[in-house]
């Protein structure tokens, strides 16, 4: 008996999203090289390139009906690269190598919470609603990082100004990733479906709004998003508080009546 069956053998892979998957794996490649070189404008730059390919895979697997085991693995493993090595080189080499303990322990945080946000992800996949995240997604997290270090440099500013706020939101990034708090994923949007002219409309100013600062309005935008999964929880937590407290302010007045009925009953 062969160790692979000749069907295995012969069996091949659907080039169209893993291209797709490939093309977001060399820019976070090439994020790592760029931050190497200093060059830390280009490195956010393709960190942002690669999340935009990421998001076209997976939508053209399912368009094209390509979807396969290799693909959803091959595409984990590049998100692990770009969303989740290359961010946490960038930001050390770019502010927190000159801070000690600190700049290598935040880097490792935000790098094993992605490993583990993807790994939990790949494992609950057929088990959660499919309308939410559970943790901050990957690649949200490294537009956080990623926008922080396209705004502060394009300010003219040094890594070294802000060290200790890139630590601080690198931390947040990577503990968010693997929080139980919900993110809406977008997933409930059909493509397919006929919407009012004003959603076109909208859609025009906010390419424009996006043109008109890119760093800053993209940065704004993960950073409004990474905090309305809180904002929601709060909100959700404060609403299972009001609900509770009216039933545990009238179960003295139960128990008082039940203690009159007992002592009104003879014996």
């Amino acid at each position: 008996m062969p160790l692979i069956s000749n069907e295995k053998r012969r069996r091949g892979i659907y080039i169209l999203p893993n291209l797709f998957t490939t093309a977001a794996l060399f820019a976070g490649f090439y994020a790592i090289v760029q931050a190497m070189n200093l060059r830390f404008e280009s490195a956010a730059v393709a960190i942002f390139v690669a999340m935009v390919l990421d998001g076209l895979d997976g939508r053209v697997a399912r368009l094209t009906r390509t979807q396969s085991a290799f693909g959803a693995e091959y595409d984990s493993l590049s998100d692990m690269v770009s969303f989740g090595a290359a961010p946490a080189l960038v930001v050390y080499e770019w502010a927190l190598k000159d801070t000690g303990k600190f700049g290598w322990i935040a880097a490792f945080i935000y790098c094993a919470g992605a490993a583990l946000r993807l790994a939990r992800f790949n494992t609950n996949i057929d088990v959660v609603d499919k309308r939410f995240f559970q943790g901050l997604p990957s690649p949200a997290a490294a537009a956080l990082v990623a926008g922080l270090v396209w705004v502060v440099t394009d300010l003219g500013l040094a890594g070294q100004d802000v060290r200790w706020l890139a630590g601080m939101l690198t931390i947040f990034a990577g503990v968010s990733m693997v929080s139980n708090v919900l993110f809406w994923s977008g997933k409930d949007i059909n493509l397919r479906k006929s919407v009012p002219f004003i959603v076109v409309i909208a859609l025009v100013m906010a390419f424009a709004l996006v043109s008109s600062y890119p760093p800053g309005v993209l940065f704004g935008l993960f950073l409004l998003y990474a905090g309305s999964g809180y904002v929601v929880y709060v909100m959700r937590w404060l609403k299972k508080r009001r609900e509770g407290t009216p039933a545990a302010a009238t179960a003295p007045a139960a128990e008082v009546r039940a203690g009159d009925d007992e002592a009104s009953t003879p014996q």
